[in-house]
């Protein structure tokens, strides 16, 4: 980050690091229905999701000595849910479908064939996709990691992520367009 960056809750974070459960308290206030809205498009399912939650918050407390300020806290704390809700999906063996053919999407941007969209239209269309390109469409296009991020993540090649994105693209785009000629 530039020299002159600065975290906008560095005091409660310092406070928190010198063990102030009032401090803590307020950072979880702040950040807690952001980390549970990441969490739960990650776990699909509410129960999960707050308990990946509370596990990510415990964890950053704990691990709160290792927060350097070379980021946001909430961009830290935030790639602890992340790892996480991942961590539990591989843990529970969800079938994750990856593929390196890259080769066979095109990178062509079509985005012209479909009328306006909204958001509640394409998470229903995400609960389509398998778990592997459902979590790769999510961590790139709603959570904001690049490819690279995404395959230091799930332990995937960066040309992967890549190929599922743009599989799990197409295959929305697919799926909006039967829902929206059905109607």
């Amino acid at each position: 980050m530039s020299d002159g960056y600065t975290d906008i809750h560095k005091k409660l974070v310092e406070e928190s690091k010198q063990g102030s459960s009032k401090a803590q308290y307020k950072l979880y206030q702040l950040y807690a229905g952001a980390m549970f809205n990441t969490s739960y498009r990650m776990m699909r399912n509410r129960e999960e999701a707050e308990d990946m939650l509370q596990e990510s918050f415990s964890e950053a407390f704990l691990k709160l000595d290792r927060f350097r300020f070379e980021s946001t806290f909430g961009a830290w704390l935030k790639r602890i849910v992340v790892n996480k809700c991942i961590n539990e999906i591989k843990r529970k063996k969800a079938n994750l479908e990856y593929t390196d053919e890259i080769a066979q999407y095109s990178t062509k941007d079509d985005d012209n064939d479909l009328p306006e969209l909204n958001v509640d239209m394409i998470k229903e269309a995400m609960e389509h996709l398998p778990d592997g390109s459902r979590m790769i469409f999510q961590l790139y296009l709603l959570e904001g990691y690049d490819h690279r991020e995404i395959a230091e993540i799930l332990g995937v090649s960066e040309s992967n992520s890549k190929s599922q994105y743009m599989r799990a693209k197409r295959r929305i785009k697919d799926i909006l367009k039967d829902k929206i000629y059905e109607n």
